[in-house]
């Protein structure tokens, strides 16, 4: 049997407090029913100018935890976390939206093997969403997919249980509303078992504190930023590919227009031609970062470096052992097209016929010093990363 704490962050929510806390407290048999033999119920009042922390307080069964001044909706709920006594650990919010009827459900969960349960809005039939948060939920569910390699539905849900432990690997969370979508997004990179229930959605209770864009910018923000602390390349990596593959339609394109017989480029073409070459050493060196960058963060986490832009690596050897000759070629290569364009200037040739062969050893040049400075440094990384790893398995043993 399991005891069970429930979390109610609330802000000036004197019209929907005493609701959303008598459904709670109903369930209360329904979870002795799936294993759950106690429950507590915490109100944390965050600093409200109205009467919500004097009516939660007479309230039969509710446990009231006060701020002093408002500290926000995370700061709230890692309050409620800090004070809960129970194995589970569950929240809602105050505003009626969700229903409190489902938490025997998700604890059952739970209880089947899952750390993590999160009410999905998005999956359940009966969902009063507005339709821009549901195009906001859209947006962030499907690039947490992305970053995460795992398919997640409502990365903002506001409906979840965990178990206690969880907590010690999803911390730090922040203090605003934004700590939903950085506990989902770290609990996949943590790889926590995380289970989604659909579940239905009402209207809220009173006037919304959620701004559509302010707080929808910021939850992207949330979500990418905690991403690149797990592994940066997924980020990183993909923009550096599409400067690579603009770079590479670039070339395509001159050759194309080479060999249909133009060999003069107008105002436009040149443009697009240094555009390509910009976005392609662009490219190149966020994509090289982006590996660095993962090394780093294997040294910190004190585990494996996380090898694939699409979850698992695409060749036999990680692609960066290939950085070193490959940067040779590029360098060997610009100097040769550099030199021999200065010697055939040398000889007559007009400037006309040579920029395009300079600008490319340029180009060329700068590209294989990147990814000689890159092999380099991962080479130092990699050797400080299996250091690493044998000095924890000797402790260890």
């Amino acid at each position: 049997m399991s005891s069970f704490s429930i979390v109610i962050p609330a802000y000036n929510e004197e019209n929907g407090i005493v609701e959303i806390a008598n459904r709670v407290l109903a369930v209360r048999d329904d979870l002795r029913q799936v294993g759950v033999e106690e429950m507590e119920l915490l109100v944390v009042d965050d600093g409200s100018s109205d009467r919500t922390a004097t009516i939660a307080g007479q309230i039969d069964g509710v446990r009231l935890i006060q701020h002093s001044h408002n500290k926000g909706y995370g700061a709230a709920l890692k309050t409620g976390f800090g004070q809960a006594q129970g194995d589970l650990i569950g929240f809602l919010d105050a505003d009626g939206t969700y229903p409190p009827e489902f938490f025997p459900k998700l604890c059952q969960e739970i209880f089947a093997g899952a750390d993590l349960v999160v009410g999905s809005r998005r999956s359940g039939a009966d969902s009063q969403m507005p339709p821009m948060r549901k195009l906001g939920n859209f947006i962030w569910s499907n690039l947490l997919t992305l970053l995460g390699n795992q398919r997640v539905q409502d990365p903002a849900s506001g409906m979840r249980v965990f178990r206690r432990e969880v907590l010690q690997r999803i911390y730090p969370l922040p203090d605003g509303l934004n700590l939903t979508p950085v506990m989902s997004t770290r609990a996949v990179h943590e790889q926590i078992n995380v289970k989604e229930i659909p579940i239905p959605y009402s209207e809220r209770v009173g006037r919304s504190k959620l701004s559509v864009v302010r707080d929808g910018t910021l939850f992207l923000q949330s979500i990418i930023w905690t991403a690149l602390t797990y592994n940066p390349v997924r980020i990183l990596g993909f923009i550096g590919l599409i400067g690579i593959g603009l770079a590479f339609l670039t070339a395509v394109g001159l050759v194309v227009t080479r060999l249909q017989g133009i060999t003069t480029l107008g105002p436009l073409e040149v443009a697009a031609l240094f555009g390509g070459m910009v976005v392609g050493v662009t490219g190149i060196s966020i994509f090289s970062l982006g590996v660095a960058f993962n090394y780093l963060v294997s040294l910190f986490y004190k585990q494996p470096v996380r090898q694939g832009l699409f979850g698992k690596p695409i060749f036999k050897t990680p692609l960066d052992q290939h950085f070193g000759w490959a940067g040779l070629v590029s360098l060997i290569g610009g100097l040769f097209v550099g030199i021999t364009s200065l010697i055939l200037g040398l000889n007559g040739w007009e400037i006309a016929r040579l920029w395009l062969y300079l600008l490319g050893s340029a180009m060329f040049i700068l590209v294989g010093v990147q990814l000689v400075i890159y092999w380099v440094l991962l080479r130092v990384l990699d050797e400080l990363s299996q250091r690493e790893a044998i000095t924890q398995a000797a402790l260890e043993t």
